[in-house]
Formats: structure tokens, sequence, C-alpha cells
């Protein structure tokens, strides 16, 4: 029984990581625009939302602005990934938290995903400096209020 229970956790860990022994997401960023489809974006939207409610991961969009960064934070406050923790962070304004349902997460990374590649003329300089992205990170990783 106790070699059955070891090979159910090996199994479960092989499936959690991939070949080079990294857990899925871990490389996983996106820059802003990323010129991909939208159906592709809506499935790595979903694979993303599966991975914050399955792993102690946060999904991390930062944007910059004329103003200085936007980052927004979502993490899942529950096991069944029904509710999520955003935590957004402006730099004129400081951190804000609430807590958002799933379809609001999933419809908001859709939009910020599938932004324009063409910002105003007044945001060009600052986002051409930095790379707006969205990546999947350890919650210890992100940075918090």
């Amino acid at each position: 029984m106790a070699s059955e229970r070891t090979t159910q956790t090996q199994t479960v860990q092989q499936a959690a990581t991939n070949s080079d022994g990294e857990a899925p997401w871990a490389n996983l960023e996106v820059t802003i625009p990323s010129g991909r489809d939208h159906a592709s974006l809506v499935a790595l939207v979903e694979c993303a939302l599966v991975e914050l409610t399955h792993e102690h991961v946060g999904a991390v969009v930062v944007a910059q602005q004329v103003w200085g960064t936007k980052r927004t934070q979502y993490v899942a406050v529950d096991d069944v990934g029904q509710q999520f923790q955003k935590r957004h962070f402006d730099s004129r304004l400081g951190w804000n938290e609430t807590t958002v349902p799933r379809k609001i997460v999933r419809d908001e990374l859709i939009i910020q995903l599938t932004r324009s590649a063409s910002p105003p003329a007044e945001a060009r300089e600052a986002a051409d400096s930095e790379t707006n992205t969205f990546s999947v990170k350890p919650v210890r990783e992100l940075q918090t209020p």
C-alpha cells in the first residue's frame, strides 16, 4: 500500500512538471501586445486561471503609463477558483485590494492581453522604454501592499 501511494505521488509530481523539472507556469511571461490571435489569448488566460486555482501562484500584469507603472495581481482565495484577490498598484495612488469573481478576472485579463499595439502619442515614450507584461509567478515572489 505504501509503494502504491509513493507511485501515485510520483505520478502527480511528474504531471505537475515539464521535462526540465520545472512547473509548467515557471517561465510564463508574455509581452503586451503579444501578437497572438484572440483565441490563443483566451486559452492562455483559461490555463493561467487553472494554475492560480491549483498552485500557489498569482497572475501579474505590469503596464507602463506616462505617469508611472500600473501593476495588477490576481491570486485565488478559494480552492475552487471562483473568488480571487485583486491587488492593484498605481504609482500615483498606491495599492488597492478587492475580491472579485472568476468571470471578472477572466474578462480583465483578456482585455489587458488584447490591448492595441498603438498607445496614445504621449504614452509612446513610456511604452517604448519598458515593455508591458503578463506573467505567472509564485505568490512568495509577488509584491505585497
